[in-house]
């Protein structure tokens, strides 16, 4: 079974399974903003699967409530995706359309990928959730991952992740995200602690804008035709990527600790 390798790795206590069908019906409903999105949920979705629902009542960890959000328990589904399906913009659909906090297993050809977004209140409408940054982890081989995916399924286990509450569990999800993507960078896998999950996921980021800015430059120095502006642009990427290197360093030292 293609979720089995994601799935077993939760290690999901037997009294949070659901194991039931989600129908489509669902996500056109409450994900389908456009007559666009519809389309891709009725030609790109095969099926998805309410695998579990965590709650305090079968893991044991509290719910968690502040002005801003409210965990009252987490969801993990699977979808399969059809092969012509837009993967990025489905993910995203499923994710707004379940109310909870969502740990989704996608399918598509041979590959999976994992994908978590923390929620909170909608500050124009009343009772409405909506999802902050989406993190998905890059599409693998579930029959064959590489050896930092290896480490990264070995990692996810309910057992291992905080207990404080529900919203620091499903962070803990989220942080191993952020070290599986620093590990596709150095080479090394290392779950981090949970105070220094933002700091690795801030840390990602400029590590991320730096490259695109460094390829922005790049496609500019080659059409640039002006001598002296090309070389203000080379001497723009070098601080560029002396910055990068700087980041990526900080990203090795972390994984020696």
């Amino acid at each position: 079974m293609k979720f089995a390798p994601v799935i077993n790795a939760l290690a999901i206590p037997p009294g949070a399974l659901v194991d039931q069908r989600v129908p489509k019906k669902l996500l056109l409903e409450q994900g389908a903003p456009t007559a666009g999105d519809k389309r891709q949920i009725q030609d790109g979705i095969e099926d998805m699967i309410w695998v579990a629902a965590l709650k305090p009542t079968n893991i044991g960890v509290p719910i968690f409530r502040n002005e801003e959000r409210e965990y009252l328990e987490i969801a993990v589904l699977t979808a399969s995706l059809r092969s012509a399906a837009k993967p990025n913009r489905l993910i995203e659909l499923i994710h707004r359309a379940i109310p909870y906090p969502l740990v989704l297993v996608a399918a598509h050809g041979d590959t999976i990928s994992l994908s978590l977004a923390h929620k909170r209140w909608s500050q124009g409408e009343i009772g409405k959730v909506v999802i902050e940054d989406l993190h998905r982890t890059a599409p693998f081989r579930p029959d064959s991952p590489k050896t930092e995916e290896t480490l990264f399924l070995a990692s996810l286990a309910v057992s291992q992740l905080p207990t404080r509450d529900l919203f620091a569990l499903y962070q803990g999800w989220l942080d191993r995200l952020a070290a599986l993507e620093a590990a596709q960078i150095t080479g090394t896998f290392a779950p981090p602690a949970s105070a220094d999950g933002v700091a690795l996921r801030s840390s990602l980021d400029t590590h991320a804008r730096l490259l695109r800015e460094i390829a922005v430059l790049r496609a500019q120095a080659e059409k640039e035709k002006q001598i002296n502006r090309r070389v203000e642009l080379n001497l723009e990427m070098k601080r560029l990527e002396a910055e990068l290197a700087v980041i990526g360093q900080s990203l090795r030292c972390r994984e020696d600790i």
